[in-house]
């Protein structure tokens, strides 16, 4: 397994500390967009408040919010368009396979609904999606995960369910794939490595990681790259004896509950669970980067930054989309 020097992953650290600082703002987008704009309510106090309270319920809210978050973005860019309800014979992107298990639009939902009763047609679903995921973060990282949401966002009119087939990335994929999905989205090598960050927390499933424990590229034998007790522990979890199980299976096998660097640690002693998660600890491209996060302090102001940034892909903004009455319908 290749792993980075300790000159470049200092050289990966110094490059990533540049991307730390944070514009106050992206186009038309500003951090307080909605600063006395809701008849006296606080829009971002409102947010937390059900953030924390549906947290205290469930921690795994914060990944859920996550991938919803990513999974927008990444269609369409950051409109919300993941929340449009299908019609008959119109798939919309909840309808697509790679996102059939999203959730949290329920969630989405109930801070609309609060918002709807203080200020109409003034917050957009696409900015709650934002503020929530922001919120989740915290609550699961503490106080220095905490970033300012850049706000202003319109929500989208179309959905379309082809469209999330193409945009997002797979879990199989090599690092340059990933970064080149990512680039195509404006965002860096280094974005790359510090959004799948996110795996920190969160799922998958065994459907996702059977092909590397029993016929990994038709060898008959485990993935390689995988460290051996991990195997070991994964297949009484996806027995080969009963291969429709679909057991669920932490991707952070150190803290999954908790949102930190263990992840970056996990990856470099060979325990990623996603293909695309060890690709990218063992890849030239992305391991210095990989070594820096795993080992310094740096990575709950970077994250921030990244999420800063992706939350900027392709936004509407002004006159541009609508602000849903319903984050399940276009206004009619």
């Amino acid at each position: 397994m290749a792993i980075a020097t300790a000159s470049s992953a200092a050289a990966a650290l110094a490059l990533l500390c540049l991307l730390a600082v944070v514009p106050t703002g992206h186009g038309a987008l500003q951090v307080g967009f909605y600063k006395g704009k809701c008849n006296g309510t606080d829009v971002e106090a409102t947010v937390k408040s059900i953030i924390a309270s549906r947290f205290a319920r469930d921690r795994t809210i914060v990944p859920i919010l996550l991938r919803l978050h990513f999974h927008d973005c990444f269609v369409r860019g950051c409109d919300a368009s993941i929340l449009l309800d299908g019609k008959i014979g119109k798939a919309a992107e909840k309808d697509a396979k790679p996102n059939g298990s999203v959730k949290g639009y329920d969630i989405i939902d109930q801070v609309k609904t609060a918002l709807e009763s203080k200020c109409p047609g003034v917050v957009s679903c696409a900015d709650i999606i934002a503020i929530a995921t922001r919120d989740a973060v915290v609550l699961s990282g503490g106080k220095q995960y905490s970033y300012s949401v850049q706000t202003g966002r319109r929500d989208g009119n179309v959905s379309v369910a082809s469209e999330a087939v193409s945009n997002l990335p797979g879990d199989s994929f090599s690092a340059s794939q990933a970064i080149a999905k990512f680039k195509s989205k404006g965002l860096s090598a280094s974005d790359t490595v510090l959004l799948l960050g996110a795996h920190t927390v969160g799922i998958t499933h065994c459907s996702f990681v059977r092909p590397r424990l029993y016929n990994y590229n038709n060898s008959g034998k485990a993935d390689p790259a995988m460290d051996p007790a991990l195997v070991s522990r994964l297949k009484s979890t996806c027995p080969s004896s009963r291969p429709t199980t679909n057991n669920f299976i932490v991707l952070d096998q150190g803290t999954p509950l908790t949102v930190d660097n263990s992840y970056y640690k996990q990856i470099l002693a060979r325990r990623g669970i996603l293909k695309v998660d060890q690709n990218i600890a063992t890849d030239k491209l992305t391991n210095a980067t990989v070594k820096a996060l795993a080992t310094g302090t740096s990575f709950p102001t970077l994250f921030g930054g990244a999420m800063v940034r992706m939350g900027a892909v392709q936004v509407l903004t002004g006159k541009q989309g609508q602000i849903r009455k319903s984050c399940r319908v276009v206004n009619k």
